[in-house]
């Protein structure tokens, strides 16, 4: 199986398993197990295959995809209640997800266009915007309103792919060197607590105030 189908079955699988460990913190029923793990685990590749105009989507050419999701999210309704930390699991995962999508977006981005910027914003697209629907539909906050690095991570994964791929390095080089430039960043984001500079305005004030 080539390296890219590889990454791309590995972030629908480890975003659906944060899209099921989402629901079993809600207490979902199975039903919300499978919605959240779907919605999760295809939702950044569908959106990456829309601004490319690259339809049907993936899933729907091949469904493979959602019976990965499917699966996951029906082992994980029986198996969730048995990690000691669901958030800790959820949050580790969704960084495997981001480092492997940010990779698999940027490389279709690439390959679709062969520009360079559009392969950054597909990678951070495919990278992020699952976990952003999820964390959206089961209530949880943002992972884009975090303090740790987040998209930086993304961009800076499909970045070392694009970089790599104008090098001329074979493709397993360049998939192997995104996805540990990703995850060594957003890893060290959890672990560190690594964050960026903020904005230095002032809070914004009560509506009614301004009135």
């Amino acid at each position: 199986m080539p390296i890219l189908e590889i990454l791309d079955y590995a972030g629908v699988a480890v975003f659906a398993a944060t899209g099921a460990l989402s629901a079993s913190r809600k207490q979902l029923d199975i039903i919300g197990y499978l919605f959240l793990a779907s919605v999760t685990g295809i939702g950044g590749g569908t959106m990456r295959d829309v601004v490319l105009g690259a339809t049907p989507v993936f899933w729907v050419t091949n469904p493979t995809y959602l019976l990965v999701c499917v699966t996951v999210a029906v082992v994980l309704f029986f198996t969730a209640h048995l990690f000691d930390s669901r958030y800790r699991v959820l949050v580790w995962l969704d960084a495997i997800g981001l480092s492997a999508y940010s990779v698999m977006g940027a490389a279709k981005g690439y390959a679709a266009t062969g520009s360079a910027t559009v392969a950054l914003v597909t990678g951070m697209l495919t990278a992020t915007f699952g976990g952003v629907l999820r964390d959206m539909l089961a209530g949880e906050p943002s992972v884009l309103l975090r303090p740790e690095i987040y998209v930086t991570a993304a961009l800076v994964g499909a970045g070392a792919f694009v970089l790599a791929s104008v090098a001329g390095l074979p493709l397993v080089a360049t998939s192997t060197l995104g996805v540990i430039a990703a995850f060594v960043v957003r890893g060290g984001a959890l672990k560190f607590g690594w964050t960026l500079p903020t904005g230095k305005a002032l809070p914004g004030r009560d509506p009614d105030d301004v009135m």
